[in-house]
């Protein structure tokens, strides 16, 4: 009989401590810290795509947008995460003694990998939806031309919008942007 491998739990305050002097990025779950997968050429094409139209939509207006490498905390479980782009109203919100994590994010996209797809729809947008601020989440499939869009309509309230056509545009509950799939899409090669 084989006996289970313990998994060490770590604070917050460890965590952090850890994360600022690592050439990795990790999340920080219930008290586990995550290795965060390197992404494939799709997901950091999109990612960077979608960042592009963002920064050139909300050019002069009151937000910040961040792709990949900034933190977020979520105050309410006590979670890190990096969302591949998040949109932040102005003035940015940090936690409390910190200078590099985030707490007032206002649309989070996600771009879907085969490892982390279930963990984005789930658990992972069950805690950005205890962020008062949070009011639109995106889920960017690599693999197919797809994405899914939550906007929240009230407390406890979210609608659900599905884009699959090229000829698709995708209107922001949230910020005064649209965006249209063939723009998001543009030179992105899918697999078999």
């Amino acid at each position: 009989m084989i006996a289970p491998v313990e998994t060490k739990t770590y604070t917050a305050q460890e965590y952090l401590e850890l994360e600022i002097n690592s050439q990795d990025r990790h999340e920080f779950i219930n008290g586990k810290i995550v290795l965060m997968a390197g992404g494939a050429p799709n997901h950091n094409e999109i990612t960077s795509i979608l960042n592009a139209i963002l920064r050139v939509s909300l050019k002069g207006q009151p937000y910040s947008i961040f792709a990949s490498d900034q933190r977020l905390w979520v105050p309410q479980l006590n979670n890190y995460t990096y969302p591949d782009v998040m949109v932040v109203a102005r003035p940015i919100e940090l936690q409390s003694g910190r200078t590099d994590t985030i707490t007032n994010p206002l649309l989070i996209a996600e771009v879907l990998s085969k490892g982390t797809k279930a963990y984005d729809r789930d658990e992972k947008f069950a805690a950005y939806r205890s962020i008062p601020s949070f009011q639109e989440y995106l889920l960017i499939d690599q693999y197919r031309l797809q994405v899914e869009q939550y906007s929240k309509a009230e407390a406890n309230k979210w609608i659900f919008s599905e884009y699959s056509c090229m000829g698709d545009r995708l209107t922001l509950t949230s910020i005064p942007v649209e965006i249209s799939l063939a723009d998001l899409y543009e030179n992105i090669e899918f697999g078999e």
